[in-house]
């Protein structure tokens, strides 16, 4: 074995100057002579081939040029804690000698100085008085002697060891067990191995309050393995850690408040119901986790659903939402009070963000904060008022009426607007004079017969059809869709009248009427994309 070379290297996280990577390899590759290290780089770019050299397989990596030999005397397999800290907070050794106070003894005739006495004694005073320590990126590799840490920092509170060089779970639990009143630990990205089965349980974590576990490769059954030992967790971070399916957590993550999921690519919306009964949760962060849906299938219609009963604040952005169904469902949370759900494809739904928020705001109805921005009772107001009103067509249609006894609305109505119901208590249902007495018996008296053309399309031959004049754009939208066979997102709408000579006018509120914009039969409605 190589001079300094740890007799553990194999496995070990080692640095290269900037570049982390794991030591997969550690002996002769032939025909050269002494020891390699096997490396798979956590970034590819790093390395040169799998693993094989000249026809041998030294060992594995996940991308096909992840891995690279170097000498052991190019890798750095990092330092103990306290090293780490001493070096972060000037107070190393060599600092303390050339910083220090000295005192004097005279021995005889001679004067003798014994350098840093004061030092050690203030360097131990300064170690005493940290509470939130960051040691991030100081190469910390492991635990040091067995209770140096409890003598030597025994107020710590708050730790930062991210992006450091940890291998596994119990150098983590080492160096924790030795801070008594530890609160607060962030060792994301560091790729660590975790415990498989639950005999390992540690008190080193009795008060933690938040942990970090970002980037890390931990999985969510490794997650529940060392939740038995974090009884008071109230946030766990778990971003970007390849989590795609999740269990139910019996008896552990009892106590959490917030949790963060991002950044993983969770098999499907349904995961979520797999932890929806953790008690106290009222943050659940799902940003860029590929989930389409979101459903509560025991609550029906304007009813609250039994999942996730203290959510009050969620995040939802950046993922593949793509119906407006979704948005109805998050009404069935009885707590929820804020919502991020940007950068999702129902957005595109509807080009005017003003008229997106209202309609987002009038769907869900104890909203408070939506997208960061507050909701002003004014606006909530004005956004359900709106909303009745323009959805009151539709729900004439669909068997809607003014008289309690008649008003029977379709289910799919309902399915399509859950809180319509709820909004007419709340206002009274819409008056005959505001829908300007559209009811389904006038409505074929209300048909605008319109040419549909693709003038940037000029294969596209132009269609005739006959819509209601009540039909919203967004519907109208809608049918284009089918008749076309194109994305929404990509959907913009104009008309030309004979009446405009030749001015074309944009269609640009989904939640608007044709009527709204003085259509007429033998109008010419343009698509474009």
């Amino acid at each position: 074995m190589a001079a300094g070379l740890p007799p553990d290297a194999l496995g070990r996280r080692v640095a290269c100057g900037t570049d982390y990577g794991t030591v997969r390899y550690v002996g002769s590759v032939s025909p050269t002579a002494g020891i390699w290290l096997g490396v798979e780089w956590d970034n590819p770019e790093r390395g040169k081939h799998d693993g094989s050299y000249e026809g041998t397989q030294y060992f594995t990596c996940r991308h096909p040029k992840g891995g690279s030999f170097i000498r052991p005397n190019k890798a750095n397999f990092g330092v103990d804690f306290l090293t780490a800290v001493k070096d972060r907070y000037g107070l190393n050794d060599k600092q303390d000698v050339q910083c220090g106070t000295g005192n004097t003894v005279v021995i005889g005739t001679k004067t003798v100085e014994f350098i840093g006495m004061d030092s050690v004694a203030e360097q131990q005073r300064q170690l005493n008085k940290l509470v939130d320590i960051s040691v991030r990126e100081c190469a910390v590799s492991h635990a040091g002697q067995e209770e140096e840490i409890s003598r030597t920092c025994a107020n710590m509170r708050h730790i930062n060891l991210s992006k450091n060089l940890i291998s596994s779970w119990e150098t983590v639990v080492a160096i924790a067990s030795q801070v008594q009143n530890l609160e607060t630990l962030n060792v994301s990205e560091n790729k660590m191995k975790f415990p498989s089965t639950s005999t390992f349980t540690s008190s080193a974590f009795s008060n933690l309050k938040i942990l970090a576990l970002n980037q890390t490769e931990i999985t969510w059954t490794e997650v529940l393995l060392c939740a038995q030992g974090w009884p008071v967790l109230e946030e766990l971070y778990l971003s970007s850690n390849n989590i795609t399916v999740l269990e139910r957590p019996d008896n552990v993550l009892q106590t959490l408040k917030l949790l963060d999921l991002s950044d993983n690519q969770l098999l499907d919306g349904n995961q979520l119901h797999l932890i929806a009964q953790l008690p106290r949760l009222e943050q659940l962060i799902l940003r860029n986790t590929g989930i389409s849906s979101v459903h509560f299938p025991d609550a029906g219609f304007g009813c609250k659903t039994k999942m996730f009963p203290s959510l009050k604040r969620l995040a939802i952005n950046d993922n593949k939402i793509s119906q407006w169904s979704s948005i109805n469902e998050l009404d069935k949370l009885p707590s929820l009070r804020a919502l991020q759900c940007n950068n999702n494809p129902f957005v595109d739904t509807e080009k005017n963000p003003e008229t997106l928020k209202q309609l987002i705001i009038a769907k869900i109805s104890q909203l408070e904060v939506l997208n960061n921005c507050e909701i002003l009772p004014a606006e909530r107001r004005g956004a359900e008022l709106d909303y009745r009103k323009i959805f009151g067509k539709d729900w004439l249609e669909a068997g809607g009426h003014w008289n309690p006894e008649k008003n029977k609305p379709s289910e799919e109505f309902l399915a399509a607007h859950p809180r319509y119901p709820a909004l007419c208590l709340k206002y009274g249902a819409p008056e005959e004079g505001e829908l300007k007495g559209q009811q389904p018996l006038t409505l074929k008296n209300q048909l605008l017969t319109l040419t549909i053309k693709c003038p940037e399309k000029p294969e596209q031959k132009p269609v005739e059809k006959k819509l209601p004049e009540s039909m919203t754009i967004q519907k109208v939208k809608g049918l284009l869709y089918r008749l076309f066979k194109i994305p929404g997102s990509d959907l913009k709408l104009s008309y030309k009248s004979s009446k405009l000579e030749g001015k074309e006018v944009e269609l640009d509120n989904d939640l608007k009427p044709l009527q709204f914009y003085s259509i007429e039969s033998g109008d010419c409605v343009l698509v474009r994309w």
